[in-house]
């Protein structure tokens, strides 16, 4: 089966669907806009996986999990990094500070957190690379991927339905002018906050998304949820500003006097989060 193509023809979700039915062995390599995984499989079931450079050293996946403490994990960096992650296994295992049915768990925890971030990417190339398989040094799982498929099935739907109420990343936003409505009042994530803190005309969904590092399906998801909160609205871009790009000057500040202070309450917050 050879597997080649784009995103927009071809979800991740249908691709892990086709791997599943055909028990493949081999490699899906996805190329988003920024960023490149590598997801790895056995016998049709999840293996190995990773995005980018980041790392997943078992190491380092299970001190995030809070299965090592802080002077564990410098222990392990100082003292041990040259080891590969099976041989750290055994070390683990062999002293007592973990078991090996922790380990299996917690890496398969995150390697479910990388597909499910594959799920957000709907630009891009993907092809399968049958003899590639994971570093021989790391631990691999054996995880079925039909729960994963109904998870990214469930996914897409919300995507095509966010597509017809945000057509376009073209607009900008503006808050509303109905009486009552406080933002201050509103508990919103980081994300949502890092959002409305760049809320300007002149700022089209596309620059804000760039600013808030935020992909096309996150950044149409909160800016729903603050349409049907009633707290902002959707509008043309005032000027005719140039897209950002990655590496551009920053998007233009906020000039309304109304939106000044509310805007450097929420930098200041957001900083100290």
């Amino acid at each position: 089966m050879a597997l080649r193509g784009n995103l927009r023809d071809f979800s991740v979700t249908q691709l892990l669907n086709l791997i599943n039915l055909a028990k493949k062995n081999g490699t899906l390599i996805v190329e988003g806009p920024n960023d490149k995984a590598h997801v790895s499989f056995r016998d049709g079931k999840l293996a190995y996986a990773q995005i980018g450079q980041e790392d997943n050293r078992l190491a380092t996946v299970l001190f995030r999990a809070n299965k090592l403490s802080q002077g564990q994990y410098r222990a392990i960096q100082s003292r041990v990094a040259h080891v590969s992650d099976k041989e750290l296994g055994l070390l683990l295992i062999n002293a007592g500070y973990i078991t090996q049915e922790d380990i299996l768990i917690n890496l398969q925890v995150y390697f479910t957190d990388v597909i499910r971030r594959l799920f957000t990417w709907v630009e891009g190339f993907f092809r399968f690379e049958n003899e590639m398989m994971p570093p021989e040094d790391r631990i691999n799982v054996r995880l079925d991927l039909e729960n994963l498929i109904i998870e990214g099935s469930r996914q897409l739907r919300e995507w095509e339905q966010l597509q017809d109420e945000i057509p376009s990343l073209d607009m900008a936003l503006k808050f509303t002018a109905r009486p009552g409505t406080n933002i201050r009042n509103v508990n919103l994530s980081v994300e949502e906050w890092r959002v409305v803190s760049y809320i300007n005309p002149r700022n089209s969904l596309k620059q804000i998304a760039v600013a808030a590092k935020l992909n096309d399906l996150e950044i149409r998801r909160i800016v729903y949820g603050l349409i049907q909160a009633g707290l902002v609205e959707l509008v043309r871009p005032e000027g005719g500003a140039a897209l950002v790009r990655e590496g551009a000057r920053p998007l233009p500040p906020v000039d309304k006097e109304e939106q000044k202070s509310l805007v450097n309450r929420l930098i200041t917050r957001i900083r100290t989060m």
